[in-house]
């Protein structure tokens, strides 16, 4: 597995060799910086604490800069530990960069969605209202009844009015369109939770991606064929 901690800048637009434009999100990744190293030895686990984007050191505590001193790296916001393929060839102190990714990745993106403060079941959830003629009066937005008469309670989960967002969201099996070493910077298609400037993590794709082991145009199998197919069962038997 690879992974890196990245900022989200924004979203963007790519259009590629055929001219269709591709959505794109663009996250600022590393440099990460490795902080710690755990060993099967010692911890029972091979994996690495990554450090991402220098702070001010009056604006961690006296515990998280004896941490940070003690690997040698300077002030960091940000730590995260991943279980990499590669954790027992690094070291504390080695960098990892943008480029540990490359175009045509698979990676899921994880990271705080956008918070909408106390909603009802209609924004929140999709509920829909309640008529607006003849006489709904003023509660045509609310939940309604909920509970039954049998069980005498209302089961969990629910949908109800309630805190929206900032919860933890990854989406899954996005592909990587661009990767630019240089400016430390990883496009993906499609969109990424959370708002300008939050943190996000990019790991490889937990998917399994299978090649399909067939010739490619009409299938040949006559079951399969529809009725418009000319490899249609009734067609060849002419």
């Amino acid at each position: 597995m690879k992974a890196i901690i990245g900022k989200k800048v924004g979203m963007s637009q790519i259009f590629d060799a055929n001219g269709k434009v591709i959505p794109v999100t663009v996250i600022e990744a590393g440099p990460c910086v490795v902080v710690q190293k755990k060993t099967v030895e010692k911890e029972g686990y091979a994996a690495v604490q990554l450090g991402f984007e220098d702070v001010a050191e009056r604006k961690l505590t006296k515990p998280e800069m004896g941490h940070l001193n003690k690997a040698g790296v300077g002030p960091k916001k940000y730590l995260r530990e991943f279980n990499l393929d590669n954790a027992a060839e690094l070291n504390v102190g080695d960098i990892i960069k943008a480029d540990t990714f490359k175009e045509g990745d698979f990676v899921d993106v994880t990271g705080t969605s956008k918070g909408h403060g106390y909603q009802g079941v209609i924004k929140r959830h999709g509920a829909g209202r309640t008529p607006m003629s003849h006489g709904g009066g003023p509660v045509h937005r609310h939940a309604g009844s909920m509970g039954v008469i049998d069980p005498a309670r209302i089961f969990k989960g629910k949908i109800g009015a309630g805190q929206m967002g900032c919860d933890q969201v990854t989406i899954q099996n996005l592909d990587v369109i661009k990767v630019d070493p240089e400016l430390n910077l990883i496009a993906v298609r499609g969109a990424v939770p959370g708002h300008k400037g939050s943190l996000v993590v990019i790991k490889s794709t937990v998917k399994t991606h299978r090649v399909k082991n067939v010739d490619t145009g009409i299938s040949k199998n006559p079951q399969k064929a529809s009725g418009r197919n000319p490899q249609k069962a009734s067609a060849r038997n002419r």
